[in-house]
Formats: C-alpha cells, structure tokens, sequence
C-alpha cells in the first residue's frame, strides 16, 4: 500500500486542500485514493475533475469497506474494433421497417423483390431515428463525453421499429455541455423530421387496393397530426387526408410524423429524458422540483380522455408515460460537475425547442377503429 498514485494518474498533492490521500491502491485497472474528503461531494468533484481529466481519468466518489474513496478509471471516447452489436441492430431494424412498410405500400408478398417499394419508409423512419441519435453522438464527442454509436430497436409494430438509443459513460463536465448534448438530439430530429414531411406530402398518394377496403376484418387506424406537420402541409398546400377511402398519403409523410411525436416524448422535461437534461441545464436543482408534476400531468391527460373524453384504448398511451416519466423522475436528473449557469444565447435556444416539441404535441395520436 502506498500514498502514491502510479506514474500518469495525478498526484494527491493536486487536490489535498479538498481530500486529504492517506493511501493510494490499484485494482482492476482503477486508481483508488482513500481519503478524508474536506468539502460536500458536489465541490470536491469538482475540484478534483480537472486535474483527473488531464491525465486522461474519469473520477467518482464512493465508499469501500467503510472508507471514503475517489475512484479513478481510464477516459476513453473510442470505440474498439467493429461495433458488430450496433451493425447487427441496424440491419436487424432495416430489415423490420421493410417488412412493415409493406403493408404500407399494400404488398401482398413481403418475401417478394416487392418489397423494396417500401424502401421510402425504411429510409424515412431510420434516418430521422438516426439523425435524432447522431444529434447527441456527435455533441457527446465534441465535449469529450464517452457516448456509444446508435443502437437501433426493431420491432415488428406499426412502424417496425422502437427507437434508437446511445449510452453515455462518464460524468458530464458542465451545464453547457449537458445542454448541448440534451438539445442536439431533438434539433437534429425536428430539422430531419421536417425535410421528410415535406418530401413525403409531394409525393403521390398510394391506392389503397379494393379489397383491403371491402375486406370484413379490416381495421381503421386514424392518426392526428402535430400542428408542426399541419402548418407544413398548409404551407405547401398538400393535403393530409382525402375524402376517397381508396387513396392515403405516402407512407414517407409518417417517418416525418414519428420524427415529431418522437421529439415530443422526448421533450418531456424529467429525469434523462432529452427534456430533462435542457430544463436542468436552464433551471439548475430548480428542476427538481418541476419534474414530479410532470407524471401528474400525464395521468391527468389519461385519465380525462379515458372517462371524459372516451377515447377508448388512446387514453392508454398517456397512462403508460405517466408510469414512464414516474420512473425516470424518481431515477434523478444529471448533474454537471461544473454546475455554472448557461449564457443567454442557450437559455434562448432551450426555450424555442420546448416551444417546437409543443407544435409535436397530439392528445391522441392514434386510434384504432375496427
């Protein structure tokens, strides 16, 4: 045992004003330094980050065997090798789009060369799903955060898919930089989720074939539309609906549609949702407090529309985020090791995206009719 870190970790000397090192150990590729700390936890990691993340470490406090201790790992923003579990993923997902986006474009054998007519939809769906995520990657790498490629989620629902996902290791160094990666996400999507609504409304409508219409099990599905994606349909003068069953609009309009609702859900300011990463960037601890009236709300909105506004099983969609947001609010939010205020500029632009994911708002997005 020793009070002296390795050569290339930083030397207790560095920071014993806030932790005074009375023994330094290594184990399992961590640098351990117990010690008594001489500050509240918040002030001594941020006084002892800098000098962690200079010699390329990422620092945690912690207790081992009754002792208080920083724990310091590797930083590293790489990724080793082929990530085969992200490739596999996407082309698991790719492959999940195809598949129900032909019943989009009414193909009758979706193991038929056929298939590729839904290629449109897949691009529309994983390239909004992507850029939102890519959003976050590359504020992540900008701001030397270890975050992971895009995993994509395929499903074979409505939409073939669920999402995707980045996972994000190490602490996250100040507001700024947790405002940057919280906003790009949501940005990046909406800008994406715009160019393919508008794309989508000009292509021609698909026909819906006679039988699909006269078929006794059909079921209707009804979607409404975010005012963001009305105002882009005005705009354009497309419409969105049309008054003979046997025409719809292209299935490309509803990546851009997905695009939206997902910027909305992902909006919802609580724990580390996108959301709650800008509202604790804009507000501070503040968030805290605003975060638990958020399941609230939502379990308002279901319950209303469940036994007022009768709207069946759609109510169902904000029950479920009432639990979700419950959850995550219960989780925490982020906190910073720099936790200094943002500049104007930021405040400006985390206020305008909350206002866009309100334009992505629907009450009921979807109701199956059958």
């Amino acid at each position: 045992m020793s009070a002296q870190p390795p050569d290339g970790a930083p030397s207790p000397d560095s920071f014993e004003s806030v932790f005074d090192v009375y023994e330094v150990r290594q184990q399992d590729g961590q640098v351990l330094y117990f010690g008594d700390p001489a500050t509240d936890r918040q002030r001594l990691i941020e006084a002892v980050w800098p000098a962690f993340r200079e010699y390329g470490y990422e620092v945690r406090l912690a207790r081992r065997t009754g002792e208080t201790v920083l724990v310091a790992e590797p930083h590293d923003t790489g990724d080793d090798g082929v990530p085969w579990t992200n490739v596999a993923l996407f082309v698991a997902t790719l492959v999940s789009t195809l598949w129900v986006g032909a019943t989009w474009y009414y193909v009758q054998d979706p193991f038929s060369p056929a298939i590729l007519r839904a290629l449109p939809f897949t691009l529309a769906v994983m390239g909004v799903i992507g850029t939102h995520e890519l959003g976050h990657y590359v504020m992540s790498r900008y701001h030397d955060v270890d975050a992971s490629l895009p995993y994509f989620i395929p499903f074979p629902s409505l939409f073939g898919t669920m999402g995707a996902v980045i996972r994000m290791r190490g602490q996250i160094p100040d507001r700024d930089a947790l405002f940057d990666i919280g906003v790009a996400g949501p940005i990046a999507g909406l800008v994406a989720a715009v160019v393919v609504s508008v794309v989508g409304l000009v292509l021609p409508p698909v026909t819906v074939p006679p039988e699909v219409i006269n078929s006794p099990s059909a079921v209707e599905v009804q979607f409404a539309y975010p005012p963001l994606l009305q105002a882009i349909a005005a705009v354009l003068g497309e419409p969105l609906s049309y008054s003979d069953p046997a025409r719809s609009i292209n299935p490309v309009v509803m990546g851009g549609w997905i695009g939206m609702f997902i910027t909305f859900l992902n909006l919802i300011p609580v724990g580390q949702l996108d959301g709650g990463h800008v509202l604790r960037s804009l507000v501070g601890d503040q968030a805290g407090r605003i975060a638990p009236l958020v399941p609230t709300a939502l379990f308002g909105l279901g319950a209303y529309q469940l036994f007022v506004a009768d709207v069946g099983d759609a109510a169902g969609i904000w029950i479920l985020w009432g639990v979700l947001t419950a959850v995550v609010t219960f989780a925490g939010t982020v906190t910073p090791v720099d936790d200094s205020p943002l500049d104007r500029r930021r405040v400006a632009v985390g206020v305008l995206t909350f206002v866009l994911g309100a334009l992505c708002f629907m009450p009921v997005p979807i109701q199956v009719i059958g």
